[in-house]
């Protein structure tokens, strides 16, 4: 299972309701993990009214380094440093290197626990795999912004399911080869044999992408197929500044969903203009029907 706390909605000046951009998802599986997607400033308050602890997260994803999208990390840095963090943290993101040192030489910081920058390639249109756990992996891909920027997406790796029928079909036995087709998809049974595919069945992982900030394009569309949830820039309702400022439109996200065929789309990044974002939903439901308008503290959960 996975649960998606939307910490921050908004876009590059904040407002009341609405924090910088920030997204947890808290992954439910052989072991629980908590990863952070962006961390603008209000992060770590944001985590606490949401009751996630800033402690667990091991990996942050760094879409781009506009200060909306980072400028958290600098006091969510200090604080586990003052909690005696021991644990390293990875933040992932274009030219990654460059940036977290530069943070990590901000003020007096004397750290006690590494923290490790990963550089993730912000050119070209292939998707690539970057970090990977026994249960999921993270992928991600360019994308349109006025800086270097990258879309990432979580995949829960596929589960095949023994059947029992299909063993008794087959003459088979349980026993340890079980446990080894399951990771190497063929075994021998009494010198037979047996494809995973014959005996089982395969259950697909959850597939969430989350663009950050960009201009519709056919990476997020790449990346987006067939994903149970696409987390995408909406920062304007209809407007010549979605262009102008490389954002999208609800409508053009919209868009993107629907050419993707994703199973739900949640709208982010939303600017301060709109204090009410009815319409926007509207325009959005218009092309896609199973849209929704992201909002500080929303909580999406996700089952297979």
């Amino acid at each position: 299972m996975l649960e998606i706390t939307f910490l921050g909605s908004g876009s590059a000046i904040p407002s009341k309701t609405r924090n910088h951009p920030s997204i947890a998802l808290e992954y439910y599986g052989e072991q629980k993990e908590t990863i952070l997607f962006d961390c603008g400033e209000g992060t770590q308050k944001r985590l606490m009214e949401a009751s996630i602890s800033f402690m667990k997260i091991d990996k942050i994803f760094i879409t781009h380094w506009h200060a909306d999208h980072f400028a958290g990390l600098i006091p969510l840095i200090q604080t586990m440093n003052l909690e005696k963090r021991r644990k390293d943290l990875k933040i992932f993101g274009p030219e990654a290197e460059r940036f977290v040192s530069d943070i990590i030489d901000l003020g007096y910081f004397g750290l006690r626990f590494p923290v490790e920058a990963i550089n993730v390639d912000f050119e070209g249109d292939i998707i690539k795999k970057i970090d990977a756990s026994e249960e999921f992996e993270i992928y991600s891909i360019p994308v349109l912004h006025t800086v270097p920027a990258v879309a990432f997406c979580f995949k829960e790796k596929d589960k095949w399911n023994i059947d029992k029928e299909k063993l008794k079909k087959l003459n088979l036995r349980g026993g340890r080869w079980l446990k080894k087709i399951k990771s190497l998809g063929e075994a021998e049974f009494k010198g037979k044999k047996i494809r995973l595919e014959q005996i089982a069945d395969k259950k697909s992982g959850l597939k969430v992408v989350y663009t950050g900030d960009t201009k519709p394009c056919e990476n997020v569309v790449k990346i987006s197929k067939e994903a149970d949830l696409l987390i995408h820039d909406g920062t304007f309702l209809e407007s010549e500044d979605a262009k102008t400022k490389s954002h999208a439109n609800v409508k053009e996200a919209a868009k993107v969903a629907k050419d993707a065929n994703v199973k739900q789309l949640i709208l982010t990044n939303i600017s301060r203009r709109y204090t009410s974002t009815k319409e926007m939903e509207i325009e959005s439901k218009k092309i896609f029907p199973n849209s929704k308008i992201a909002y500080d503290l929303m909580k999406v959960k996700l089952k297979t």
